[in-house]
């Protein structure tokens, strides 16, 4: 160790016990002083005068015990503050060395070890709430650096009458950082809004509950997407392919789908209350059971759509299509607005 150390180690307890002595040698004199001949001058027993001495001194030895005891805790709360600092800074320590190789593992050309990354990337945001925006922003940017959506892209199918293969299969990375971030946990700060625009995540698949709300998703590829029972409230899917889609029971709440195209998409049950919907392609779509109260459908084309059920109260239908759309007397309307006729 160097000599430096040493004197400034020397120096510290030296700063230490020489007001902790003190303290022990003038406090309980301070609180019970000697007695003196002059203060014992009214006591004529000697004995009486030395028992007197005595008492004096034992209250000033229990001040010097509590003193120590006080000391002592002080002592023990020093060493337990410095040891939680220690726990500290080995943790940090622990955990960018965890992040730095899963990094590395994120960046291997091996699809298992990227996935591998993946999944300890989770691990460190479940367990340090701190790094979870960090954590979140990787990901995201893994996705909008690796699978960016081609101008032009097909959409639900990859050539005719060839349909392209699940997520899973094709890209298993992408899909488990969208199963990761579907299902994040809170941040402490609010956290950032995902931002996934113009990326590609045809056939995506993910599970009932998972949690997409309040994502930037404009202008993504997300045909033939499972995302049924998925909450996607506050979304913004403007200009988003989402073609033969299964939105079965999705929360869609307040979404943004203007000018989306939904063509053939199930959204049997969904909630699309609210949801902006201008000028998005219906055609086809599935909407039995949907509720769409206060839905904007201004200029939206529903051409052909199965309305059975769905509750269109207060919607906006504005240049609406609905030539051979499906509705029958279970079918909510605006009070303004004449039910198509029948298929």
């Amino acid at each position: 160790m160097a000599p430096g150390v040493l004197w400034r180690g020397a120096l510290v307890v030296f700063a230490v016990l020489v007001p902790v002595l003190a303290t022990l040698v003038l406090v309980p004199d301070w609180l019970h002083p000697p007695l003196d001949d002059e203060a014992l001058r009214g006591v004529a027993d000697a004995e009486k005068r030395i028992q007197l001495r005595q008492a004096q001194g034992q209250l000033q030895n229990t001040v010097r015990s509590t003193l120590l005891q006080a000391v002592a805790g002080l002592l023990v709360l020093v060493g337990a503050a410095a040891t939680w600092r220690q726990v500290q800074v080995a943790r940090e320590g622990q955990l960018t060395e965890r992040f730095t190789r899963a990094i590395d593992q994120l960046g291997s050309d091996n699809a298992d070890v990227r996935v591998g990354g993946v999944y300890a990337l989770e691990r460190i945001a479940r367990n340090s709430p701190a790094d979870r925006d960090t954590v979140r922003f990787v990901l995201g940017a893994f996705v909008r650096n690796h699978v960016p959506r081609e101008a032009g892209a097909r959409g639900p199918d990859d050539g005719p009458g060839e349909r392209l293969p699940w997520l899973q299969q094709r890209l298993p990375d992408v899909q488990a950082i969208m199963q990761v971030l579907s299902r994040r946990s809170p941040s402490p700060t609010g956290g950032r809004r995902l931002v996934l625009s113009h990326v590609d995540l045809r056939s995506l698949l993910l599970d009932p509950g998972s949690v997409l709300a309040g994502s930037v998703l404009r202008h993504t590829d997300l045909s033939r997407a499972r995302l049924s029972g998925v909450d996607l409230r506050r979304v913004d899917l403007t200009g988003a392919d989402l073609r033969l889609a299964n939105l079965r029971e999705a929360d869609l709440r307040d979404a943004v789908l203007r000018r989306a195209a939904l063509a053939g998409a199930n959204l049997t049950g969904a909630d699309l209350a609210g949801t902006d919907l201008a000028g998005a392609d219906l055609t086809g779509a599935d909407l039995t059971g949907a509720d769409l109260t206060g839905a904007k459908l201004s200029g939206a084309d529903l051409t052909g759509a199965k309305l059975t059920g769905a509750d269109l109260r207060d919607a906006v239908l504005e240049r609406t299509r609905l030539t051979g759309a499906v509705s029958d007397g279970t079918t909510r309307w605006p009070a303004d607005r004449r039910p198509p006729d029948p298929a």
